[in-house]
């Protein structure tokens, strides 16, 4: 059952597509409550309106707390994924508790790469907050609250990592053996595995996406729709499996699951089998298996849902190097009894720094 929501409050869609909330008691005045529902910030603003308090005055125009709520109540926020929401949202408001006082035309790159340094100790989070200084920048200048882009051009730290662990096919037989054809556990590795889906678009995967054996699903991240083929071991690893009634994966009480939990749940199984690897692992193992089989960047793109050719180039350029070096490596091979291949002698003499020419 839905939660009960909390006495006096609306919910009302802007003119951007943005979902916004209100206090209203009687008919009384009507309220902002800010944030999402029941976060700390609109907790904060309804015990403060249920109590009768003055609610506090909007932050000033122009400044970058003014800029994130225009952001977020935008048609661009609206048209953002929900985990994209979430990441930005996380950012934005802790950029905001420290510097959401600061008008907006006085943002330099100089302040913006401060607030990187000060984050020289976990990379990822610096590189984090510079893409999404980026994106509302970007987004103020479409709306005509700014003219530049302080954000724009500044180096990015080095994060070192490979990323996600790619599963090897050892990993895929070990994890096979351990849950067999006809358990949730063996579907959801089928289902990342054939489909390329990320955790997001597998949870919501359902019979409603396939019609003549072909899959037919919008990306959850990027909005993409993705047009693959229903393979036939997918088709029979549903086909022996009880599943959801509009979702292929499910709880053990048969409900959909949220991505977030799904991941958590996917990693258990993982580790009963004994393998390292998680969901987008298999992701990546996909990508590697197609490349390696020949398979280009556009149909990568086609298959995994990207929208530019550069994250395929990792993959089909990983592979082609790997072909190319086997094949390379061959020439370098000496038949010790084939006349005619030894190394041949220099033509000129090679000389030591004597002068002496060296034998």
């Amino acid at each position: 059952m839905p939660r009960k929501r909390k006495p006096y409050t609306l919910r009302e869609k802007n003119r951007h597509g943005s979902y916004v909330w209100y206090f209203r008691r009687g008919k009384g005045k009507r309220v902002r409550l800010p944030g999402e529902y029941e976060s700390p910030e609109w907790r904060a603003a309804y015990e403060a309106a249920l109590g009768g308090v003055e609610p506090p005055k909007p932050m000033a125009s122009g400044t970058f707390k003014w800029l994130v709520e225009r952001y977020m109540e935008s048609a661009k926020w609206a048209s953002l994924a929900t985990g994209t929401q979430r990441f930005r949202r996380q950012v934005l408001m802790r950029v905001a508790e420290t510097g959401g006082h600061i008008r907006i035309s006085q943002i330099t790159r100089r302040i913006i790469a401060d607030g990187r340094d000060r984050r020289a100790k976990t990379p990822a989070a610096a590189v984090n907050y510079l893409k999404v200084m980026n994106q509302i920048f970007a987004f103020a200048i479409d709306a005509g609250y700014m003219t530049d882009n302080p954000a724009k051009g500044i180096e990015k730290p080095r994060v070192r990592t490979t990323g996600h662990h790619p599963w090897s096919i050892d990993e895929v037989h070990r994890y096979q053996a351990k849950w067999p054809t006809g358990t949730q556990q063996r579907l959801a590795l089928d289902v990342l595995l054939y489909t390329g889906f990320r955790r997001g678009d597998a949870v919501l995967f359902g019979k409603q996406h396939v019609r003549n054996e072909v899959i037919t699903l919008r990306n959850e991240k990027t909005g993409t729709e993705v047009i693959v083929p229903l393979l036939s071991p997918l088709r029979r690893s549903i086909d022996a499996t009880k599943t959801g009634d509009l979702v292929f994966l499910c709880t053990s009480h048969g409900q959909p699951w949220k991505k977030e939990s799904f991941g958590n749940w996917f990693r258990e199984q993982c580790e009963a089998a004994g393998v390292p690897g998680r969901a987008h692992g298999l992701r990546k193992a996909g990508a590697t298996i197609a490349a390696e089989n020949g398979a280009t960047d556009l149909q990568l793109m086609a298959i995994f849902g990207w929208t530019t050719a550069a994250q395929a180039g990792l993959y089909t350029k990983s592979a082609n190097r790997a072909k190319l070096a086997e094949q390379g490596a061959a020439l370098l091979v000496i038949d010790e009894h084939e006349p005619g291949t030894s190394i041949p002698a220099p033509s000129n003499p090679v000389r030591g720094k004597s002068g002496k020419t060296q034998k």
